[in-house]
């Protein structure tokens, strides 16, 4: 049906503005209800942006100060996503990960985070000497180590597809290509969404996410009479990492203690066994996402070299090739303590039906379906949880 400014014009039940991993696992969530679900995204492709661009980790839930939404999510969503991989045939591998300290310093670091994934009631930790670590992966070089059995892989593409499957099994749909360009409010509840695209549309909707990510800031200004001071700050951060040519040296993933910004460089394993380093921090001056050069400066390798040697002396010279970078939407800068997730609905705005979710990084993967379901119970919609 078209409307008198020649857009069709239809209804849904819900809408999710951006089809990540978080906007997906939203999507399939609310359509599991029975809400007919539609995920607007502005690309042609499932998770172009931040889901397409990290290390494949799922998190455990040891960073994250107790009682914080990265914590709770980080933690709830892990224990529903290992379930949710193999009912669903994604592939992952509990790989375990040791957070190895190289001095006095950090040792003090690693004792700090076992005793948060203890208060974050975390599974599978614990601490070792570095006799022992070393033990387990002869080629590192550390003083101590902290064991985290319950950190894997994942192939985070699979996952989404898995997402998208669901919803659409449940009658939505992923609608490519198109963005949003304005949101209002209807006065009798519910929302009006104005896509773009080839063919321009107005949804109305009952329930309404805004999941975009990168652009999530963006989408909150599109939204005709949305009160700026309910948007928090926007910071970007891009990370990079590098590919390590050779057999694998480890049969863990090796992280160092954290830095200001990020987990340090550290060592991942890819489904296949293939070694891959980072994400550095590397902090951007701009946050407009159409702005990001995603290119790897092969310059930078230097200080992985330097980063690196701190738990694996060996690393050849020249082992290590530019491979891909990501982007972190970050809600804190340089120096500033690391912001929380913001899952603002109703009761942070007033508007019945709302979610905007803000700043949603690293563990986001991981937490992607312990989001949705807080999305849902901020929207006080009882999902099905099979």
């Amino acid at each position: 049906m078209a409307d008198g400014s020649g857009r069709a014009s239809f209804d849904a039940d819900a809408i999710v503005i951006g089809a990540g991993a978080v906007g997906l696992a939203c999507a399939a969530t609310l359509s599991r209800h029975g809400l007919y679900t539609l995920a607007l995204e502005a690309t042609d492709l499932i998770g172009s942006g931040t889901s397409s661009r990290n290390s494949e980790v799922v998190h455990a839930g040891i960073y994250y100060p107790t009682g914080s939404l990265r914590h709770r999510m980080c933690v709830a969503g892990r224990r529903m996503l290992y379930p949710y991989m193999a009912a669903r045939g994604v592939r992952h591998w509990k790989a375990e990960k040791l957070i190895v300290a190289t001095s006095e310093a950090e040792t003090k670091k690693i004792e700090a985070l076992f005793a948060t994934s203890k208060a974050n009631e975390v599974e599978g930790c614990w601490l070792m000497d570095g006799r022992d670590a070393i033990a387990l992966e002869p080629n590192l070089t550390c003083t101590a180590a902290l064991m985290s059995s319950e950190t894997g892989v994942m192939d985070s593409h699979g996952l989404m597809l898995a997402y998208q499957g669901e919803l659409e099994d449940n009658g939505g749909a992923v609608v490519f290509e198109t963005p949003v360009e304005k949101i209002a409010a209807l006065p009798g509840g519910g929302f009006e969404v104005w896509t773009g695209g080839a063919e321009p549309t107005r949804i109305r909707t009952r329930y309404l996410i805004n999941s975009a990510g990168l652009y999530a800031h963006r989408v909150a200004s599109n939204f005709d009479g949305y009160d700026a001071a309910h948007t928090p700050p926007f910071v970007i951060a891009k990370g990079n990492y590098y590919g390590c040519a050779g057999k694998p040296a480890f049969n863990r993933l090796i992280y160092p203690a954290p830095v200001d910004g990020g987990l340090g460089v550290h060592l991942t394993l890819d489904l296949n066994g293939r070694m891959r380093f980072g994400p550095d921090v590397e902090w951007l001056d701009f946050n407009d996402p159409d702005q990001i050069d995603y290119t790897v400066d092969p310059r930078r390798a230097d200080s992985f070299y330097a980063a690196i040697r701190t738990y694996w002396k060996d690393l050849p010279d020249g082992a290590l090739t530019p491979d891909y970078s990501g982007v972190r939407p970050k809600l804190s800068g340089p120096g500033q303590p690391a912001a929380d997730f913001r899952i603002d609905g109703p009761e942070h705005h007033g508007l019945d039906g709302l979610i905007h979710l803000f700043g949603i990084e690293s563990p986001g993967l991981t937490s992607s379906l312990a989001i949705a379901a807080e999305c849902c119970a901020r929207l006080d919609i009882k999902v099905q949880t099979t």
